[in-house]
C-alpha cells in the first residue's frame, strides 16, 4: 500500500502527520512517501524540501475528483482513499480497507548490478485492461530540518521519506505481462509504482531491490 503525504515545513497542522508517517516506515506492506509542496513557502519560510511537481499532482488528484481545494497536511492512500489533516483512527481505518481489497497486478523487481533493475509486472485475474503508468520514485530516509521562521518557526522535525525524484518511466495496458529495464537514478532508496491513468488507484508498487 502506497501512502502518499503532501506537506510542508510552513503548515503548523502537518507536523503530526509528518510524525504519523515516520511510524509507518519499516512496515513491509506500506511505503510511506512524503511529498512536500510550495504554497505555504509565501508564510515566512520557504520547504527545501518541497517541489511544484508535488504541487501540481496533488491539484491534478483534487481536479480528478471535481474538486477545486487542495490543503495539507492531506494523506493519499492508493491513489483512492483521501484523508484530510492527521487522524490516526482514520489513517488505520483506510489502510485496512485498502489491505482488503485484491490485488490485480504482480509487480516485480531484480536486481541486475549496475544500479541496473529488471521490472516484470504480470496481470491477474480480475484486472481490467486500461492505461496506467509506471513511475520510478527515490526518496531520502530521514532528514531533520530546524525551522527558523514561519508557523513552525523554532521547530526541530524529523521527515521521513522524503520524495527527490519522481519520473514516468513508461506505460502499461495490462493486457499482456510486461517485462522492462530500468536504471536507479539517484544513489538512494526507491520503488516502482503503478498507477491508473488519470490519477487512479494505484495498482501495485514495489520497492528498488
Amino acid at each position: 500500500m502506497v501512502v502518499e503525504l503532501f506537506t510542508s515545513q510552513g503548515c503548523a497542522s502537518c507536523p503530526p502527520a509528518d510524525e504519523m508517517l515516520a511510524e509507518m516506515v519499516g512496515h513491509d506492506e506500506i511505503l510511506p512517501l512524503a511529498l512536500h509542496v510550495d504554497y505555504w513557502d509565501y508564510l515566512g519560510w520557504k520547504d527545501g524540501l518541497a517541489d511544484p511537481m508535488f504541487t501540481r499532482r496533488q491539484k491534478a488528484y483534487a481536479r480528478a475528483k471535481g474538486s477545486r481545494m487542495i490543503y495539507t497536511p492531506q494523506m493519499i492512500i492508493d491513489g483512492q482513499h483521501f484523508i484530510k489533516g492527521a487522524h490516526p483512527g482514520e489513517v488505520a481505518e483506510k489502510i485496512a480497507m485498502a489491505r482488503m481489497q485484491p490485488r490485480h497486478v504482480r509487480l516485480t523487481l531484480r536486481g541486475e548490478g549496475n544500479g541496473r533493475f529488471l521490472l516484470e509486472a504480470q496481470p491477474l485475474p480480475g484486472l481490467v485492461a486500461g492505461p496506467m503508468q509506471v513511475t520510478l520514485v527515490h526518496f531520502l530516509p530521514m532528514k531533520t530540518v530546524e525551522i527558523l521562521r514561519g508557523e513552525n518557526a523554532g521547530s526541530r522535525i524529523d521527515y521521513a521519506n522524503i520524495v527527490t525524484f519522481w519520473r514516468p518511466v513508461a506505460e502499461w495496458d495490462g493486457r499482456e505481462r510486461l517485462e522492462i529495464e530500468l536504471r536507479g537514478e539517484q544513489d538512494r532508496p526507491g520503488a516502482v509504482l503503478l498507477q491508473r491513468a488519470g490519477f487512479g488507484p494505484i495498482e501495485a508498487a514495489a520497492r528498488l531491490p
